[in-house]
């Protein structure tokens, strides 16, 4: 149906614009799936358990995975390179098979009885985010993540806190995908842990790429892209994997920047030629 391709597209675009709140700081997450499984099952417990309605169990899940995120990456980013993607993967993979073993929330047979999210609902949230970062992206802050992410020394030296501003990205990228992993669940009314598994970190992580990392408008480009070309070629469902490692390389050979490049999207408002 129309309006599922929609609700996944959404979802996709949500868990993209998370990563790319981290990479804006110069940081890189792995760990989006664990987050988007926190915010799920945090939000479904409220509503399931708890008799919480929908808007403010999702707001509370958002609010606690963030706190987590902050808890987990103060020591997490000190890190750089192979050794932080390492620890964000373990961070997804560790939630998972925490799920696996809480009978609370049904461990491997899964959770369910979520309801109260509709396509509605997730079109005006990811209208609202994308608001919320293209006001973001034209004030102060931006300029300060910006330094912090070519250079953290300089920053530093400017007397900009640079381990506050990565937590702050990394926090409030993880309360986006909490958002979305409770909007998921109460779409979907029934998860199983193995929803949240390692491979969707990365497929998040590469919808950023394919897009463009540098620019608001190229994971959201990314994110649609990948959700809905599928949908299209489902004779080759079996190569999708392939096909995607293909158009990482081809990218990264001829445009790495992303489709949608800095670049790109200023030659385009400027009447330039984009090549």
């Amino acid at each position: 149906m129309i309006s599922d391709y929609l609700f996944f597209t959404g979802i996709n675009v949500l868990l993209a614009w998370s990563v790319y709140v981290v990479l804006l700081t110069g940081s890189l997450s792995f760990a989006q799936g664990a987050f988007m499984a926190m915010g799920c099952y945090v939000a479904g417990v409220l509503t399931v358990k708890f008799g919480w309605a929908f808007a403010p169990a999702t707001v509370s899940a958002a609010a606690i995975t963030a706190l987590v995120a902050a808890v987990l990456g103060y020591p997490a980013l000190r890190l750089r390179g192979i050794y932080l993607i390492l620890v964000t993967l373990g961070i997804t993979f560790c939630v998972r098979v925490l799920l696996e073993n809480i009978k609370y929330v049904g461990a491997v047979s899964g959770f369910g009885g979520m309801v109260g999210a509709t396509l509605p609902a997730v079109l005006v949230v990811v209208a609202a985010v994308g608001a919320i970062l293209f006001w973001f992206s034209r004030s102060p802050m931006q300029r300060i993540c910006d330094a912090v992410r070519e250079d953290d020394r300089v920053a530093a030296s400017m007397g900009i806190n640079v381990t506050a501003v990565r937590l702050v990205g990394f926090a409030v990228g993880a309360a986006i995908a909490a958002v979305a992993g409770s909007l998921y669940g109460h779409y979907m009314n029934f998860v199983r842990p193995e929803s949240f598994d390692v491979l969707l970190s990365i497929y998040v992580v590469l919808y950023v790429v394919l897009g463009g990392a540098n620019n608001m408008w190229g994971p959201l480009l990314g994110a649609t892209v990948m959700t809905l070309l599928p949908e299209y070629f489902r004779v080759l469902a079996d190569w999708r994997p392939t096909m995607f490692g293909a158009a990482i390389l081809l990218l990264l050979l001829f445009r790495p920047d992303g489709l949608l490049s800095f670049r790109t999207v200023t030659a385009r408002l400027q009447g330039r030629p984009t090549s």
